[in-house]
Parts: C-alpha cells; sequence; structure tokens
C-alpha cells in the first residue's frame, strides 16, 4: 500500500511539474547562436535568426539606388519567411507584394495598409495578417521569433498605381511602426522605421530593453544625426545603434559621421554605433 502511495504521488508530482527532475519551460535552454543583418540600403534590413527564420524589414530594392545590384533581383534574397512593413511609403513598401508573391510569406504591416491591400487586391488575406500597436505575434509557433509592433512619428500614405486606369491614387496606409524583434535566444532588435523623436521612445527602451538600435538619421523627413544622437543618449540609451536612412538621395544627408559626433558631443553615453555600408552583413 506504501509503494502504491509513493508511485501515486511521484506520477501526480510530475504532471503538476513539481518533480525536482522535471524540466520548466523557464529551464529550456533557448536557441544558441547569432542574429545575422544584411543591409541593403535606406530601411530595408534582412535579418536571419538564430533559428534559421529569415525576416525582411521594409523592402524598397528594385528602385534603391544604394541597394546592390545581384539583389536587384528578388530571387537572389534567398527564400524569406515573413516581412515587415513600418508603413506605406513606397521606400519602405514597394517590393513587399512581389517578395510575398514570390515566397508566400505573410507580410505584417499597419492596420490600415492590411486592409488597403485587401481592399485593392495587392495581396489576399492570408498573406496579410492582421495586428497593430503594442500588439505582438508569434508567427513560428509559441517558441520562436516573438514580434511586438510600437509607435513610430511619421506618415504613411498609400500611392498606389492603379493597373486598370494607369493613374497614381492615394489609398489608407494606417499609422506607421516600429518593430521590437525578438529572436529565440533573447536577442532584441528594434527598427524604428521613419520617425521623429518621441517622448515614449523611453518608455519602449524601459519596456523591451532592445539590444540593437536601426534608426533613421538622414534628416528632412526623418531624425537627423542631431535628433538621433539625443533620442539614443537622453532616452533609448541601447548599446548598439546602427544608423540607416540616409544618403539615398540629397535631401536625407545625414551621416553616421555626424550621428557619432552628436553621439560625442553630449558627454557620456553608453551606445556604440554599428558601422555598415549597403551588403555587408553583421553578426550579432
Amino acid at each position: 500500500m506504501k509503494k502504491f502511495l509513493w508511485a501515486s504521488a511521484l506520477v501526480l508530482s510530475t504532471l503538476l511539474g513539481l518533480n525536482s527532475n522535471a524540466q520548466s519551460p523557464a529551464s529550456v535552454p533557448r536557441t544558441q547562436g547569432q542574429t545575422e543583418v544584411l543591409w541593403l540600403g535606406q530601411a530595408a534590413m534582412r535579418i536571419t535568426t538564430p533559428g534559421g527564420k529569415v525576416i525582411m524589414i521594409d523592402p524598397w530594392l528594385i528602385a534603391n539606388p544604394k541597394t546592390p545590384a545581384q539583389y536587384k533581383k528578388l530571387e537572389n534574397l534567398g527564400h524569406i519567411d515573413l516581412i515587415l512593413v513600418t508603413h506605406a511609403h513606397s521606400d519602405h513598401f514597394a517590393d513587399a507584394p512581389a517578395l510575398a508573391l514570390l515566397n508566400q510569406a505573410p507580410v505584417y504591416a499597419p492596420a490600415g495598409l492590411e486592409e488597403s491591400m485587401q481592399d485593392l487586391g495587392i495581396l489576399p488575406p492570408e498573406l496579410t495578417p492582421r495586428m497593430n500597436k503594442s500588439g505582438s505575434v508569434r508567427p513560428f509557433g509559441p517558441e520562436g521569433v516573438k514580434i511586438t509592433a510600437v509607435h513610430a512619428e511619421h506618415s504613411s500614405e498609400l500611392n498606389w498605381l492603379n493597373p486598370a486606369t494607369g493613374k497614381k491614387e492615394m489609398h489608407i496606409g494606417g499609422e506607421p511602426l516600429g518593430f521590437i524583434i525578438e529572436m529565440e535566444n533573447g536577442f532584441k532588435i528594434w527598427h524604428m522605421g521613419d520617425t521623429g523623436v518621441f517622448g515614449d521612445m523611453k518608455l519602449i527602451a524601459e519596456m523591451y530593453h532592445p539590444d540593437l538600435v536601426m534608426l533613421p538619421i538622414g534628416g528632412n523627413y526623418t531624425m537627423g544625426p542631431q535628433e538621433a544622437a539625443y533620442a539614443m543618449r537622453e532616452l533609448v540609451k541601447a548599446k548598439l545603434a546602427l544608423p540607416m536612412h540616409y544618403g539615398t538621395y540629397p535631401l536625407i544627408n545625414g551621416s553616421p559621421a555626424d550621428f557619432q559626433a552628436a553621439l560625442n558631443a553630449g558627454g557620456n553615453h553608453t551606445t556604440e554605433m554599428v558601422v555598415m555600408q549597403p551588403g555587408d552583413k553583421k553578426r550579432f
């Protein structure tokens, strides 16, 4: 009888996770390895996660003067599992539909842009899943990459060429986004999209603790080097900053050198600038 009671207690404790030898979800080892970032000019980033998933952000490639020639052929990007679009402007959205259809990859974008893509027949519903600011998704399963939509301070008009009339039309593009992307091993990237400085950058940084921040520094349409440096130094305070969205055309003439100088001019800071050229790959 005692043996029966002991065995029953052992089975019950195992089922309830009370057995000291049982492994709780928190104790299961996370995916090891590094995150690879390929910058393709402007805000276009191809991210390969430690678990091997490939995420394309803001794919403006074919008409982008800074995209290396081999990547202007979308097939040369390799298989893409997921596409993120921060807003509807063509220099962030232009190649997303073609890339989505080529790979049958879903596109996460502002909710209004998702609706417009469906209504205009740009992409089918199965490739335009819905999410919105502060919402999180795990598109590859419960233990996979976690993506959270956060605020960006910009605009998001969809300027669409109607194939039936040959004329451009303005449609709803939803509110602009940034994305917090948490890898399988816990490494976090904040792709800010196009944005100006806003006070809740501090709140977002405190909530999500990004390791690497991809931020625009070109000016005119977004933060320039001084504003971006202030944001990193005073609000975000992340370890790594990757400047983007500069030098593509004359109006966005901020430079990484200007950004670094502005960082240093403000005194002590905790941010290291990541130096990349379009076509470069780095692992983190």
